[in-house]
């Protein structure tokens, strides 16, 4: 970490719920009393030298005006777009503007806004190992085996050795990852990751070991899991 550097993050919260069978945004669904969101939200506003967050939201979302945590004066807000790619572009966008000003590089955390167990230590490590023009995420060791399938049946074996299984946040200097961002948007190439738009731009992102709980909720069966995380004492915030 360079003591001149400086932080922002943007938190992608435009996505939907199907494949949680429900009506409504599972980010905002409730979890110890407060909407998931808020959770993902909270280890970056706790965290003193982070400037400020984009949350990026979908069009049309009425939600996240009706939360307390609407009016904090570090969140700004930003429209996404039809991909996750359009979606961080658009907040890396808000985040160059109200940056432009600054005289030092800008590095920018991209987070999901439906990993509420994440917590401030694993951001410090990362903006610790990885504030360089690599920069890095964090992610787990794969534990188990991994098969590759056609129509169900296992046609091949990887293994485990050497993959590790990407988390988020990831960290990048805000003017190099907006311009993979914008290369991949332009080829069409785009994935949901960033570090993928970094390694095909040629950058080797640094792998800092996260933790299991910073489990991302996709699935029901996922809330409960998280409960139980935020439960634990070392999560209390």
């Amino acid at each position: 970490m360079s003591k001149s550097s400086r932080y922002w993050a943007v938190l992608v919260s435009a996505g939907g719920s199907a494949r949680m069978g429900m009506s409504r945004p599972k980010q905002y669904l409730a979890l110890r009393g407060r909407a998931l969101l808020e959770w993902s939200l909270a280890p970056f506003l706790n965290t003193g030298w982070i400037d400020g967050i984009v949350l990026v939201l979908a069009k049309g979302d009425s939600e996240f005006a009706k939360l307390p945590i609407a009016r904090h004066p570090k969140i700004l807000t930003a429209t996404g777009g039809a991909s996750r790619a359009e979606s961080v572009l658009a907040g890396l966008n808000a985040v160059a503007a109200a940056s432009a000003t600054l005289k030092a590089p800008v590095y920018t955390f991209v987070h999901d806004g439906v990993r509420p167990c994440l917590i401030a230590e694993d951001i410090e490590r990362l903006r610790d190992d990885a504030s360089d023009d690599n920069g890095g995420l964090l992610a787990v060791p794969v534990r188990e085996l991994i098969k590759r399938e056609s129509r169900e049946r296992a046609t091949e074996t990887l293994g485990r050795a050497g993959l590790w299984r990407a988390q988020s946040p990831q960290l990048f200097r805000l003017d190099l990852l907006r311009t993979a961002l914008e290369r991949g948007l332009g080829n069409n190439t785009v994935v949901d990751d960033e570090a993928a738009l970094m390694e095909a731009a040629g950058y080797k992102p640094l792998l800092v070991r996260g933790r299991e709980s910073n489990l991302k909720v996709i699935y029901p069966e996922d809330l409960p899991l998280a409960e139980f995380w935020l439960s634990r004492q070392d999560y209390a915030r």
